[in-house]
């Protein structure tokens, strides 16, 4: 029987229900935008009671902040393989993979729309999921190639952990293209390594 407001009630509970509020809002995120995105919509969407996110989430913006935590591809660590070219190309493909998902293009709708007040929360977000990550894992390859001597002394420095995250992000923020293999490649050779190189 319907609910009060027409939405159907569903017998979702816990995990089930909590995959598909994040499925319906990321959907209208990244089809209307933050500002058009609304509980009511969400709940909707996922066809539960606009009560069910209000007692899990206090506002959309923590919603949005779970919804993207619970579904960005798990981050890996980069294990030594011997050089920094193909330490480069795992890193570079695993942040493609995180730009080319659904939660990759929900971030760049919100660092488009967003002003600097309201994206403070995602920007946090987005650091401590995406970029310090990235940095890290960067500076860790940098390191290990200084010992082989395939890396130049000096080189694993903040500023050039920055410059991989950094393009891929306006390559598909700007370019409005996916970070496909042919890009890896053309970041790794034409940039990375030689920037690096001992």
């Amino acid at each position: 029987m319907p609910a009060p407001g027409g939405v159907a009630q569903s017998r979702r509970r816990g995990r089930a229900l909590e995959a598909a509020i994040f499925d319906a809002t990321l959907e209208l995120l990244t089809s209307g935008g933050f500002a058009r995105l609304t509980m009511e919509g969400v709940a909707g969407a996922a066809q539960t009671g606009k009560a069910a996110l209000y007692r899990r989430w206090a506002s959309k913006a923590d919603l949005v902040v779970q919804a993207l935590a619970a579904t960005l591809p798990p981050r890996t660590d980069i294990p030594d393989l011997g050089s920094v070219r193909a330490e480069l190309m795992q890193l570079v493909a695993g942040l493609g993979a995180i730009m080319n998902s659904r939660a990759g293009a929900a971030i760049r709708v919100l660092m488009a729309e967003l002003d600097h007040e309201q994206a403070s929360s995602f920007k946090d977000f987005l650091l401590g999921r995406v970029l310090e990550p990235a940095n890290a894992a960067t500076l860790a390859i940098l390191r290990r190639g200084e010992i082989r001597g395939d890396v130049r002394p000096g080189a694993a420095t903040q500023i050039v952990a920055d410059v991989a995250p950094a393009m891929m992000l306006f390559h598909a923020k700007g370019c409005e293209n996916t970070l496909d293999e042919a890009f890896a490649t053309e970041l790794v050779d034409q940039v990375l390594v030689p920037m690096v190189r001992a």
